[in-house]
């Protein structure tokens, strides 16, 4: 079965171990960031969303009239427009990219950072909300005729696209989270979902809670399973694991620098399931399995993707596969020094880990004749 992998598109080089060389919006910079993925084996780019960055939708849009092939994954909260408006959006970008979107929805992890934006619901809420968003959208990419809707959250008559997806289709749809109400949304509604990078252990477990919760939803096919790690990779162990060490120092030193400006590290315990669990691995120990590092996590919070793998391009590879064998069909890496390592991890990592891929389904084939 293929694997896929998801890098980043970003307008700076700023990164939990540095401060923007760049300009904040260096759309060149965006351009080199994302053609050095789409040159080097990426499957697709993510354009995240936060409530003080740019509007991801433009900056995709602007990507998919100069990149012929990289697919493009645009982070989307509900609060921020209405689903019919959002499900619009979404096509029209889908035209233009000539069918590379896929849409990663956001339910919102802190309630300090939803309010930044006006949203006042509480976490089960959200969730509620997010639920009949996803489900009004997929209704306006696939209905023929005029329909009304009267939900929860959202009351509407006679709505229909004039202008659909490319060629008919419907956008890949994304989730992500660790509660038991992202679970249940997820595992119900989404192709793909998003869990951070856990020890091989838990990881399990979480796919299997997520396959469970799909088939209570009455599905066939589970979400393929997306896992996000910060890889750390050089030439020998050694060189890795000092490598390693430097980002760490490098995360502190940025940290005590910038103060309150990297507040979002430290804003007291998270409210994230997700984070909150990064955090207790961490707590639990600094290494797990192969190549699992979760000092990072630990220093910024467990800020999102936050767990690291460490080691050659080999290590890591097999690390990955590792995963991979548990059911991880995505994966998303992030190094610190976004370009090069974008970069490198494309050239070293990401043919080693197809390679594997291809051995266990020759594998696989030659069993089964």
């Amino acid at each position: 079965m293929p694997v896929e992998f998801l890098g980043i598109a970003t307008t700076s080089d700023a990164s939990e171990t540095t401060a923007a060389t760049t300009s904040p919006v260096d759309i060149g910079y965006l351009e080199r960031i994302v053609r050095a993925h789409e040159d080097n084996g990426w499957t697709r780019v993510l354009f995240a969303y936060g409530s003080s960055g740019l509007e991801p939708s433009a900056l995709a849009g602007y990507v998919a009239g100069r990149l012929d092939s990289i697919e493009l994954l645009l982070a989307h909260r509900p609060n921020v427009s209405y689903p019919t408006y959002a499900a619009k959006t979404f096509a029209t970008l889908d035209q233009v990219s000539r069918g590379r979107l896929s849409v990663h929805f956001i339910t919102g992890g802190s309630d300090r950072e939803q309010a930044r934006e006006g949203d006042r619901l509480t976490k089960d809420e959200r969730y509620a909300r997010t639920h009949e968003y996803i489900q009004v959208v997929k209704k306006a990419w696939t209905s023929t005729e005029p329909f009304d809707h009267h939900g929860t959250f959202y009351d509407f008559d006679d709505f229909v696209l004039d202008a659909k997806a490319y060629e008919g289709r419907s956008p890949t749809i994304s989730f992500g989270g660790s509660s038991d109400a992202a679970y249940r949304v997820g595992a119900a509604e989404a192709d793909i979902f998003a869990v951070w990078g856990e020890p091989l252990a838990s990881t399990a477990e979480q796919i299997a809670r997520i396959h469970a919760e799909a088939a209570a939803a009455g599905r066939t096919t589970p979400p393929r399973i997306h896992a996000a790690f910060r890889p750390i990779i050089a030439p020998t162990e050694e060189l890795a694991w000092e490598r390693a060490h430097r980002v760490l120092d490098r995360i502190e030193a940025r940290k005590a620098a910038a103060g309150p400006a990297l507040a979002r590290w430290s804003d007291g315990a998270p409210q994230n399931a997700g984070s909150q669990r990064l955090l207790e691995i961490a707590a639990q120990g600094e290494r797990f399995d192969t190549a699992l590092w979760t000092a990072t996590a630990r220093a910024t919070g467990g800020a999102g993707n936050s767990n690291a793998l460490v080691g050659t391009p080999e290590t890591v590879a097999q690390a990955l596969l590792a995963y991979y064998d548990l059911g991880v069909r995505i994966v998303s890496a992030r190094g610190y020094d976004l370009l090069d390592d974008a970069v490198d991890f494309g050239r070293y990592v990401i043919p080693l880990v197809k390679e594997g891929v291809a051995e266990r389904d020759r594998a696989a084939a030659s069993a089964a004749t």
